[in-house]
């Protein structure tokens, strides 16, 4: 075991993708910030060490254990971009068009799924007994 000394704010270096800095020092605690790959997984070793239990637990249910008859395949894709709905953006329709039934805006020529939100009133409705 190699054995370090760091003040706060001091880092470690491990390879050229894991960074150990000493984020606080508290008594007898130390705060560690880690910085590292999310190929690589980072946890205290009594979370670890739990998963790695369930995970043995887990591989020593034989197949007659699992039941597949609650797993469903996925909604089938289209093959279509999903486009979202962006809020705020004015209106480009000619004036004379005016607001639809439903009291929004039209929507610009050439941009489906494009809804205009309108602001929030500055004066609330107050509510009456």
């Amino acid at each position: 075991m190699l054995v370090l000394s760091r003040q706060r704010d001091e880092t470690i270096m491990i390879g050229d993708d894991i960074e150990i800095s000493v984020v606080d020092i508290r008594g007898d605690k130390v705060r560690l910030g880690i910085t590292a790959p999310t190929r690589i997984a980072v946890h205290r070793k009594e979370v670890y060490e739990a998963i790695k239990r369930e995970n043995t637990e887990a591989s020593r249910l034989g197949d007659d254990a699992i039941s597949t008859a609650d797993i469903r395949p996925g909604p089938a894709k289209t093959g279509r971009p999903l486009t979202p709905k962006v809020s705020g953006l004015a209106s480009k329709a000619p004036p004379s068009q005016g607001p639809a039934p439903n009291g929004q805006e039209p929507k610009p020529a050439g941009a489906p799924g494009v809804t205009r939100v309108p602001p929030p009133s500055p004066h609330p409705a107050k509510e009456t007994a």
